[in-house]
């Protein structure tokens, strides 16, 4: 099966570059790659799309580290200059999505860790969450 400007051999996974007519070699970087970190013992591309899909949209239901999964199975695909498109399409989102969600859970983070009594005054001790036994009365002293 070729589409524009790759092959792709069904039969083992592989995708990679069309090889140049003349060229006797695999393409431009001359090696063939897999569209998962498992190489040869991996998904095919069918498969591949179809996970890369599922981790993606999972990743909406606030399960943004199925997002790093989808970066890091799919990395081939995510570095390579020719990858291919059924896959990179769920997994270029998923990088980008997993960079907004790290930069936000960060940022909320260390508001709290460095502003802390200084930042948010009086209404510190209503956010934050260690004293919450005493509030309740559950500890057994007072």
């Amino acid at each position: 099966m070729e589409r524009r400007g790759e092959t792709i051999d069904e039969e083992q996974g592989l995708i990679g570059p069309r090889p140049r007519p003349g060229g006797g070699g695999e393409g431009v970087s001359g090696r063939r790659t897999w569209p998962t970190v498992d190489g040869p013992h991996g998904l095919s591309e069918e498969e591949s799309a179809a996970y890369a899909r599922s981790y993606f949209y999972w990743g909406f239901a606030l399960l943004p580290l199925l997002w790093a999964v989808n970066c890091c199975y799919f990395w081939p695909v995510l570095r390579n200059s020719h990858p291919s498109p059924h896959v990179r399409r769920y997994v270029m989102p998923s990088a980008i999505g997993f960079t907004i969600f790290t930069v936000l859970l960060g940022s909320w983070s260390l508001t709290f860790l460095i502003g802390g009594e200084q930042l948010f005054g009086p209404a510190w001790n209503d956010l934050v969450m260690y004293n919450l036994a005493d509030k309740l009365g559950l500890t057994g002293w007072t």
